[in-house]
C-alpha cells in the first residue's frame, strides 16, 4: 500500500512540474488501453462491410462514420491502434537488441585486436545503412519481401537498428573507461560479466529515451508502409491504410482523413512527450532540480 501511495505521489509531483509528460503518460494510457481491450470497445466488426450505409459522417450509430465500404472508422481506428503499438514494440525490441549486441561489440573491442572489429561494424556495417534513409530501406525491403506482419516488423527494423547501434557504442566507449569498470577489469572479471553487470545498466538512460522516441517515428513509418501498400494486407484494419483509402473522398468525407491523422499524430505525440519526461526522469541532476 505504501509503495502505492508513492507512485501516486510521483505521478503528482510529475503533474504539477512536467504537465506535457502528465499528458503524454495519459495519452499513451489511452492509446495501449484502447489496442488492448480493441475487441471490447470496439462498437463493430471492422472488417463488416455495409453498402447501405456507406460515407457517413459521425452521428450516434457510428461516432467516426464510416467508410466508402461502409465499415465503423471507430472500431477500425481501436484496432488500427493495436496492430500500430503492436508493431512499435516489436520493431523497437529487435533494433534495440541488434544495437546492443552490434554497437556493444563495436565499443568493447574498440581498442582490442587492432580494433579490426570496430572498423568493419562501424566504418562498413553501420555507416552502410546510415547512409541511407532508413525509411527508404524500409520501403526497399518490404517491398522485397511483400506485405505482411512479419516482413513489415523485419523490414523496419532492418532499416532502424543501425541509429541504436551507433548510440550503443558512443555509450559503451564512454563508460568502459570509468573506474568502477577499471575496478572490475582489475579484479579480473571476464569480458561478459563486466559489460552486463558494469557497464550495460549505467547506459540504459539514453538507450530507454530513444526507444520511447523511436516508437513514435515507428508508428509513422508503418503508416508510411501501408500507405503505399507495404503493410499488412487487407482486411486488416491500419491508420496508413485508412489514409489511402480515404484520398478519393478527401473533399466529400473529410473525416475519413481526420480522424485516422489525429490518432496518429495523437500517438507520435504522446511517446514524444514520453521520450522528453524519461529523459528528465532519468538524469540525476534534472530529477534534482525539478525536485522529482
Amino acid at each position: 500500500m505504501n509503495f502505492v501511495f508513492q507512485v501516486l505521489a510521483q505521478v503528482s509531483t510529475l503533474a504539477r512540474r512536467q504537465p506535457l509528460a502528465a499528458v503524454g503518460l495519459v495519452m499513451l494510457a489511452l492509446f495501449v488501453f484502447a489496442g488492448l481491450f480493441a475487441p471490447i470497445l470496439a462498437p463493430a466488426n471492422p472488417a463488416s462491410i455495409d453498402l447501405l450505409h456507406r460515407l457517413q459522417g459521425p452521428s450516434a450509430q457510428h461516432l467516426c462514420g464510416t467508410d466508402e465500404l461502409g465499415r465503423d472508422t471507430l472500431s477500425r481506428l481501436l484496432w488500427g491502434a493495436r496492430l500500430s503499438l503492436t508493431v512499435s514494440v516489436s520493431v523497437v525490441a529487435i533494433s534495440l537488441a541488434l544495437g546492443l549486441a552490434i554497437g556493444g561489440l563495436a565499443g568493447y573491442q574498440s581498442s582490442q585486436l587492432g580494433g579490426w572489429i570496430d572498423h568493419f561494424l562501424t566504418i562498413f556495417l553501420m555507416n552502410t545503412f546510415l547512409a541511407l534513409p532508413g525509411i527508404l530501406l524500409a520501403i526497399a525491403f518490404a517491398a522485397f519481401l511483400g506485405p505482411g506482419f512479419q516482413n513489415l516488423v523485419l523490414a523496419l527494423a532492418i532499416g532502424g537498428w543501425a541509429g541504436y547501434a551507433r548510440l550503443v557504442r558512443a555509450q559503451v566507449l564512454a563508460v568502459k573507461e570509468r573506474e568502477y569498470v577499471e575496478a572490475a577489469r582489475a579484479l579480473g572479471a571476464s569480458g561478459p560479466r563486466i559489460f552486463f553487470k558494469h557497464i550495460l545498466p549505467n547506459m540504459m538512460q539514453p538507450l530507454l529515451v530513444q526507444a520511447a522516441i523511436g516508437m513514435g517515428g515507428v508508428i509513422l513509418a508503418e503508416a508510411t508502409l501501408s500507405f503505399l501498400g507495404l503493410g499488412i494486407p487487407a482486411p486488416a484494419p491500419s491508420w496508413g491504410s485508412m489514409l489511402n483509402d480515404a484520398r478519393a473522398h478527401l473533399f466529400d468525407s473529410p473525416h475519413l482523413v481526420l480522424f485516422p491523422a489525429l490518432a496518429m499524430a495523437l500517438a507520435v505525440l504522446s511517446f514524444n512527450f514520453v521520450g522528453d519526461a524519461l529523459r528528465d526522469y532519468l538524469d540525476p541532476h534534472t530529477r534534482i532540480q525539478m525536485g522529482l
